[in-house]
């Protein structure tokens, strides 16, 4: 059928304000949709308008600001604006990556949300060619233990999301057979309306086999593979763009349901129809489904898409244009084939027993074009739905957390800051630290997920990063996530700045090289000025920080409306870092490898005032679990220092010098030394020295920044210090020995902690099992 023969698409019967606030258009962005067509919408075209204009799609409140974002080196090879950002990582080979958000759907749904979080982020991966390789997650709840804050029926909630979000991502990532390497598991007041869960993907691709979501060829078929569509998710991009209320959880039909097996055919089929030569343009029915990877397929090549509903494989009877349009039904891909060559594309499909259809045909006009039962029921011009979609300069209040940024009396008391005769028992304090729900093992979520699948795994979870091998050469890739999100509320952009150097920090422990990172951006409400303050500052920090760690952006995601019932979550900002090991073989551990091995902290050497470590100790995990008291800042952060620490530990690695690497984090230097003990069961003896004006609380689980902690043999101390003078910025002090299976820390001489390793590891091992399961860790 010819542009000329197309019928004229029916108008809406009647388009009321309710009608509009059910699509979740305003008045204004109405009156832009009428001058787009140059007449009143079709139904089907109010909704397509409907899910490309929201927050999730278009970006619509942070495109003016994601531009301050670095995006370009030498090795970025695709930056932000596909699927997936790409760099080169040498010998032929380079890596695609992306962080994605499933929050929404993850609290009506858990399974099921996080489950399809999974699938989305792994077809983003290999619809640029590349294999997944690995993938890590960014979980955020709502506390899992009754408290003052928290009830009862709150805490049995957050439970069952937990429970349903940690089964998803394993129950899809092992049916799938990718490896999960870890990530981060947190646990805020602020998250109980509210989870976040953000998936982070990597895969690898030749670099002259990866392939792109653009449309070309005038007359070249457009192809529907992969499952069939059905009515679930339909509108899942207008609900992961507004804040949950009342009766959010009777959104179910919104969240799509995932089949990890079909994605294992879809891949195998995709991958092998790439190879044919065939394929021209590849797009992920992902957000807003048919709609747009149809339309962002054309915009982006600068040509139409015409494509009649007739042919669409549909798992239920009757479904409307408008249903199938807006469907977010998974495990589907939308293609451009050479034309003349499609039977050789359906026939790779067929032999996967996947529904492989011709639907369509690339048009020379750049609009999309949609019929059903031979009526035109759609005719937009893609610029209207992509980049001209509104873009607000939504305006910007001002941000001030509100808690003191002076110690309190109170905290000052428990502290013992002024009464030096009073005590505590720092080694229950460790414990309760050990215990306690954000640094407690995450053994109970790890073991959950297949680890080693696919036998590229050199460092799995519980480690800095995860480590793969690149099969076929020396190389490795390793992977980091983080995100201190009390940081964030704290300070936005030295919190989100701290996100973007401790995940490149603990990629730099591993022995690799940062290169790269992506981000994804969790924030409330943006029609508020105070949450476009947190965003705009969280941008500015990142941007800082990637510039000058050498780790450009290259795509990511932007996750708003985080808020139920007018509460919003924390400004959390995730970061995701790459990192390149030149010799998979030189990577270092987390864990102490033998007794007898020299340990020793590097550090910054400009330390801050004692006025200012009390104000940082007030965001600390100590401070929130064992004291219940939040104040101050986020501690500081000298870039600098930052960029010369990975740099010294790339080389320190290289040279074979280091036997385990660590950073100081949540907890502080006390709980880093616990950790490295229980990876082997090795014990340490450390040696603290410090002001006598400080706290020993603050000196034993203060956190600060720019802080390692590596064990070498007894003979390699001086050559270490040799190589960390040629870093400015740096010191090296060392602090004590590995042992045995004795845990005890001395500061200033007096012995403040002595147990054993064995009883520290009981405790921290197994306590969030139990606070899921209501046990008692004896």
């Amino acid at each position: 059928m010819t542009s000329e023969s197309l019928p004229v698409v029916p108008q809406a019967t009647a388009v009321t304000p309710e009608l509009l606030a059910q699509h979740s258009i305003t008045p204004d962005e109405y009156e832009r949709i009428v001058g787009a067509l140059g007449r009143t919408p079709s139904h089907t075209e109010l909704g397509i308008y409907s899910v490309m204009w929201s927050e999730h799609c278009s970006y619509k409140s942070s495109r003016v600001h994601l531009k301050r974002l670095p995006t370009k080196s030498d090795r970025v090879v695709q930056g932000p604006g596909e699927n997936a950002g790409i760099i080169d990582v040498g010998d032929g080979w380079a890596c695609a990556f992306k962080i994605e958000s499933h929050n929404h759907p993850s609290y009506i749904e858990p399974f099921q949300g996080a489950a399809t979080g999974v699938g989305g982020i792994l077809r983003d991966i290999f619809t640029m060619g590349a294999r997944p390789f690995a993938v890590m997650d960014s979980l955020r709840f709502g506390p899992i233990t009754e408290d003052k804050e928290t009830s009862q029926e709150l805490v049995h909630k957050n439970h069952s999301i937990v429970e349903g979000v940690v089964h998803g991502i394993a129950g899809y990532g092992n049916c799938f057979g990718v490896p999960n390497l870890g990530g981060e598991t947190r646990f805020e007041e602020c998250y109980s309306g509210n989870p976040l869960v953000n998936a982070f993907a990597l895969g690898l691709v030749r670099r002259d086999e990866i392939f792109y979501a653009k449309a070309t060829g005038v007359g070249n078929p457009v192809i529907y593979v992969g499952a069939k569509t059905g009515r679930d998710g339909i509108h899942g991009a207008t609900m992961a763009s507004e804040e949950f209320k009342e009766g959010s959880e009777q959104k179910r039909p919104n969240v799509q349901v995932g089949d990890p097996f079909m994605e294992k055919l879809l891949l195998e089929a995709c991958l092998e129809a790439m190879k044919t030569g065939a394929i021209v343009g590849i797009q992920d029915m992902g957000a807003a489904g048919l709609t747009s990877s149809s339309c962002e397929m054309g915009a982006r090549g600068g040509v139409g898409l015409e494509m009649n509903l007739d042919h669409i494989p549909q798992r239920e009877t009757g479904m409307t244009a408008y249903e199938m349009m807006l469907s977010e039904s998974q495990e589907r891909m939308l293609l451009v084939a050479e034309k003349g060559r499609e039977q050789e594309v359906l026939d790779v499909f067929t032999k996967w027993g996947l529904d492989a259809t011709i639907v369509g045909t690339v048009v020379p006009e750049p609009r999309l074009r949609i019929l059903h039962h031979g009526e035109l029921v759609a005719d937009i011009p893609n610029q209207s739905l992509t980049d001209d979609a509104p873009r607000y300069h939504r305006p910007i209040g001002e941000w001030k957390a509100p808690v003191p940024v002076e110690p309190t009396r109170s905290a000052l008391d428990k502290l013992g800051y002024e009464d030096k005769s009073s005590t505590r028992d720092y080694t229950e304090d460790l414990r309760t630290l050990l215990a306690s729900a954000n640094i407690c093992s995450k053994r109970w979520v790890h073991e959950q997920y297949d680890t080693m699948v696919q036998t590229n795994t050199v460092q799995g979870p519980g480690g800095e990063g995860g480590v793969m091998r690149i099969k076929g050469t020396k190389r490795g890739l390793s992977m980091a996530l983080d995100g201190n999100s009390r940081w964030s509320y704290l300070d936005p952009k030295l919190g989100a700045a701290h996100a973007v150097a401790e995940a490149a920090r603990k990629v730099a422990c591993t022995g690799a090289t940062p290169i790269a990172a992506t981000n994804c951006l969790n924030f409330g409400n943006p029609e508020k000025p105070e949450i476009m303050a947190q965003l705009s500052s969280a941008i500015d920090g990142i941007s800082e920080a990637c510039i000058a760690l050498g780790t450009p952006i290259t795509g990511g995601n932007v996750s708003l409306y985080n808020e139920t019932r007018g509460e919003g979550i924390y400004p959390t900002p995730v970061l995701g870092i790459v990192g390149l090991l030149e010799d998979v073989t030189k990577s270092v551990p987390a864990a102490f490898q033998k007794t007898g091995d020299a340990v020793l902290v590097i550090a910054p050497a400009k330390l801050p005032t004692i006025e200012d470590r009390l104000r940082e100790f007030g965001s600390s995990e100590y401070a929130k679990t064992v004291l219940g008291e939040l104040w101050g800042t986020p501690p500081g952060l000298d870039l600098n220092a930052e960029a010369n620490l990975h740099k010294c530990l790339a080389e320190l690695a290289d040279a074979g010098l280091l036997h385990s690497a660590s950073d100081i984090s949540d907890g502080g230097i006390a709980v880093a030394l616990a950790e490295g003990a229980f990876g082997n069961g090795i014990g340490v003896t450390a040696h603290l020295q410090e002001g006598p004006d400080l706290p020993i609380a603050w000196q034993l689980f203060g956190e600060t920044a720019t802080q390692v902690i590596v064990t070498c043999d007894a003979s390699g101390v001086e050559t270490i210090r040799a190589i960390i003078k040629k870093y400015s910025g740096l010191l090296v002090q060392n602090i004590g020995e590995t042992t045995k299976e004795h845990f005890r820390i001395k500061v200033n001489g007096k012995t403040v902690m002595d147990e054993t390793v064995q009883g520290l590891q009981h405790v921290w091992a197994g306590a969030l099992e139990a606070k899921l399961y209501d046990e008692v860790i004896a």
